[in-house]
Formats: structure tokens, C-alpha cells, sequence
């Protein structure tokens, strides 16, 4: 989880599950540095909150028992943004699912009302990628009322207007983006949130158009990897690098590396065009051969000549 006021409320009821937490451990589970759990425990002692540091070994931190827990204050939109987050991370689990969802529950306990609708339209219009930052809260929920609306939204995109009808909003990779139907360009498109500047008012309401698959998620996968019919890479090749699997194991990505003796392994690989994959094979830094098909083998050629002629 990204996003301090998450993190700590995360770290609050990790540190209430048990009572001593290594801090290395701690980092794990929040899945950030050591130094940035530090920082953390110091936000909550500055908070009032009573956790003490561990000796020993595995020196961590502990919240002392008995002691009665100062509330955490937050905006609107703080706490708007923390629910979604602390929904986002209850649902992808990565070590503090258990602890997003315990901390879920303890904030939607005490969530105004005025905020709850709000809450519920961002979880409705929302699905989760793999791994949002970098985004106004206004934006963001002002968009999540446009999706459950159904409500055209006007905005500018690098100051060219746009119009879109929205349909989803996806987490993915430490960004906002949104699903909609391009009406200007009569087709599906996303949209980072952070380089939109939303108009108001919204537009007329619309219709929701199936999305092709059935799926947002599966789609949305899809074209960011170049393809307009599956979630699949539109190049996919098999090469033998001379390199132990392990190595390449930790560059391939969503890739499969399949070893064949300690020092050489097959790769299978895909990226949007042949350039591109045969660019990406290149920078494993080891011997290819047993390359196909074909047109991999081709974008070999082809870079090889255009890196023979850069080199004078």
C-alpha cells in the first residue's frame, strides 16, 4: 500500500495482531523498506500512538498493551482515499490483505454517511490491476460519480478536449486509468486520471456499451499490451539463452523460463511487434540460438544491421 495514511493504518493493526513485530518482517508485509517503516513508527508515536522499539537480533517494535489508541483524523478525501486503498489492498492480499480488511472494517464502522455513497461508487465503478498514486482524490472520485452516473465526462487531454462515456476505473501498476468509450474518436480507449483536467458539469447520460469479452479487466490487460482481441502479447517467440535460468528468471517477467543444464535455459517471451521482442531478448546479455519463429529471427537481422551501422 502506497499511500501513507494507508500504510499507517495498516501498520496500526499489524502491530494490534501481535506483540512483537521484527522490523524487517513488518517491512515485508507493507511491502516497503525498512527505512520507510521507520518513518512510519515515528508518524504514529507522533500520533500518541505508544510503540516502543525491540532489542535483539531481529530488532522490530512493539505497541504496548493496555494503552487506550488515539483516533486518526482525516478530510473527506483523505478518508474517502484511504477506504479505497485499504479496498485495493484487502483484495490483492500481497501479505496485508488480512490487516487491510481488519482496518477496512474499523473505518467503515465510523465513515460519515455523506462520505459512504461515495465510498460505494468508487467500489462499484472500480477493479483492481496489479499493484494508485499520483492522483487528485477530487479527480478521482469525481470520475467514480461519473461511472455509477452513467454521465458523459468532458475533459482535456494535454489541452485538447475529449469526450468520453465512462464505463470503468482500474488500478494498475501504481496508476489510475479509466475505461471509456471515446466518443470522439468513436471507440474504446483509457485514459490516465492524473493527465486529464476534468469540465464541468458532466454531460448527458448514455447508455453502458457492452465491453468487447465481457471482461474490463481481461480487456484492459489486452491493449496494454498491444492486442485487440485476448490478453496475450501479439509476438510471442522461443529462444535458448546461454544463461542459468535463475538470472533470467528475474528479467523475464510474465515470461517463461524453463532451465536445461546449469548454464543455459529457453525462454518464451512476448512484447507488442518483433522489434521489440528481439530488443528485449538482447538485453538478457547472453548467446541466443534455437530462435523462432521466423519473424524473430528476421528482427535479429534487422536490428543487427541497424546496430552495425551505428557503430560507424
Amino acid at each position: 500500500m502506497s499511500t501513507p495514511p494507508g500504510r499507517l493504518l495498516a501498520l496500526l493493526s499489524l502491530l494490534q495482531a501481535r506483540r512483537d513485530w521484527p522490523g524487517q518482517v513488518l517491512a515485508e508485509r507493507l511491502e516497503v523498506s525498512p527505512r520507510t517503516v521507520r518513518r512510519d513508527v515515528e508518524r504514529l508515536r507522533e500520533l500518541g500512538y505508544p510503540v516502543t522499539s525491540t532489542k535483539g537480533p531481529d530488532g522490530g517494535y512493539r505497541l504496548d498493551a493496555g494503552e487506550d489508541l488515539p483516533p486518526l483524523l482525516f478530510d473527506d478525501e483523505q478518508a474517502v482515499a484511504l477506504t479505497v486503498a485499504l479496498r485495493i489492498a484487502a483484495a490483492e492480499g500481497g501479505g496485508i490483505g488480512d490487516g487491510a480488511a481488519r482496518a477496512l472494517t474499523t473505518v467503515g464502522q465510523v465513515l460519515p454517511a455523506r462520505l459512504r455513497h461515495r465510498v460505494e461508487a468508487l467500489s462499484e465503478a472500480t477493479f483492481a490491476g496489479r499493484g494508485g498514486t499520483g492522483v487528485d482524490p477530487a479527480v478521482l472520485l469525481a470520475v467514480g460519480d461519473a461511472v455509477r452516473a452513467r454521465a458523459v465526462l468532458r475533459f482535456d487531454l494535454r489541452d485538447a478536449p475529449r469526450r468520453a462515456e465512462p464505463h470503468h476505473l482500474l488500478h494498475r501498476a501504481g496508476r489510475w486509468y479509466l475505461l471509456a468509450w471515446d466518443l470522439d474518436r468513436d471507440d474504446w480507449r483509457t485514459f490516465r486520471l492524473d493527465r486529464i483536467t476534468l469540465k464541468v458539469p458532466t454531460g448527458p447520460r448514455f447508455t453502458p456499451r457492452p465491453v468487447p469479452g465481457g471482461d474490463p479487466a481481461t480487456f484492459v490487460e489486452a491493449r496494454f499490451k498491444g492486442s485487440t482481441s485476448r490478453d496475450a502479447w501479439p509476438c510471442t517467440g522461443r529462444v535458448v539463452l546461454a544463461r542459468p535460468a535463475a538470472e533470467v528468471a528475474e528479467l523475464a517477467g510474465d515470461g517463461t523460463v524453463e532451465p536445461l543444464d546449469d548454464r543455459t535455459c529457453r525462454l518464451v517471451l512476448g512484447s507488442w511487434s518483433w522489434i521489440s521482442l528481439a530488443g528485449a531478448i538482447a538485453r538478457f546479455d547472453a548467446e541466443v540460438r534455437d530462435v523462432s519463429p521466423a519473424p524473430l529471427r528476421a528482427a535479429f537481422g534487422t536490428l543487427a544491421a541497424r546496430w552495425q551501422r551505428a557503430t560507424g
